[in-house]
């Protein structure tokens, strides 16, 4: 059960402490949004190679983004250990997932709350995570979609029939809350923003997040 804290409800004045204070964590999942595939631009290229830089922990790159066939690469090149890109927005997911695990890191393919999985089952061999919004991707601290449990439990017995190591991840709206339901549907990757920085103490939200993924893992 691994929690990658995103970075989207941080201060980003202060990134490099930010980092520090989830050192706990298994990943720092940080959002790239351009504005064209989601309403809302955060950061992007530059901003995450100083993160590698800097971080504890492996980053865990989530890109809310146009053309990811050409753009995603790079990420994986310039650090980021896990590179994900929405199956909405790309040309060729098997080539991209190709291209990604080549540059380096770990390959995930994300879902929005509309996109069924039953279509890219096919594609399983060629990826490394698959990410089940449980938001509509864009913002940070969004109500947590429930009627998304279903997908993960669908994703989790997919891997469960292929075969292989495959990590099935939620992001949006966990908390310590909702973490239950997503471990017993059988994710066992959870993205948190506000439950982990809008704590009194972000490590111990961590902390908190994975006892709680733990004690009802699917």
């Amino acid at each position: 059960m691994q929690i990658s804290p995103s970075i989207l409800s941080a201060d980003f004045a202060n990134l490099e402490a930010e980092l520090r204070a989830i050192g706990n964590a298994d990943w720092a999942h940080v959002d790239v949004m351009d504005a064209h595939f989601v309403p809302n631009l955060t950061l992007g290229l530059p901003v995450v190679e100083s993160l590698v830089a800097v971080s504890p922990i492996p980053i865990d790159c989530h890109l809310m983004i146009e053309d990811p066939d050409r753009w995603a690469p790079p990420y994986a090149a310039a650090g980021a250990q896990s590179v994900t890109f929405h199956v909405e927005a790309a040309a060729d997911p098997r080539r991209l997932a190709r291209d990604i695990r080549a540059a380096g890191a770990r390959a995930t393919m994300a879902l929005k709350p509309g996109t069924p999985w039953a279509p890219y089952e096919e594609l399983l061999p060629e990826l490394d995570m698959v990410l089940v919004m449980t938001v509509e991707p864009g913002f940070g601290g969004q109500s947590f979609m429930a009627d998304q449990m279903p997908k993960v439990a669908a994703v989790r017995e997919s891997v469960r029939r292929h075969g292989g190591q495959v990590w099935v991840q939620v992001d949006g709206g966990v908390s310590a809350r909702t973490i239950e339901q997503c471990a017993q549907a059988g994710a066992d990757v959870f993205v948190a923003g506000s439950a982990v920085y809008g704590a009194e103490d972000a490590a111990a939200a961590v902390d908190e997040l994975r006892a709680l993924a733990t004690a009802h893992a699917h």
